[in-house]
């Protein structure tokens, strides 16, 4: 179950979808207590862990947090040995002055944008695919 390494190809079929919600990043010391399957994602880091959840539970919970973001999956299966996808999407949001936090898992590549920003990155990107 290999993914896509050819850049070309995985540029024209990237096909950004925006996931509904609003998601924040939060941190914590410890993932005890928390109900895994409420969280979106979670890397380790040296100072704890960061999670990424929905806007309502990160308030249920009463977790900090900086920035109301959206999420966009590039559909695409890329390979994790893939090379210059993010470089690629990266630049072209940055030239729209877009910032981005990037994830990227097994299958695709997660974009966060903040969301005053989801309709112009998903435009970029779409464009970007052409």
């Amino acid at each position: 179950m290999n993914g896509e390494t050819d850049l070309g190809k995985l540029l024209k079929s990237m096909k950004p979808q925006h996931n509904p919600g609003d998601y924040v990043f939060c941190t914590t010391k410890s993932t005890e207590g928390f109900n895994l399957n409420e969280i979106e994602m979670f890397f380790r880091e040296e100072e704890g862990f960061t999670l990424i959840l929905k806007k309502e539970i990160a308030d249920r919970l009463q977790l900090d947090y900086s920035v109301v973001m959206s999420w966009i999956t590039l559909t695409v299966h890329s390979s994790l040995e893939a090379v210059g996808l993010t470089a690629a999407f990266s630049k072209v949001l940055s030239e729209n002055g877009i910032s981005c936090n990037v994830v990227a898992a097994y299958y695709h590549d997660h974009i966060f944008v903040n969301t005053k920003d989801i309709e112009k990155a998903l435009e970029v990107l779409t464009k970007l695919s052409e």
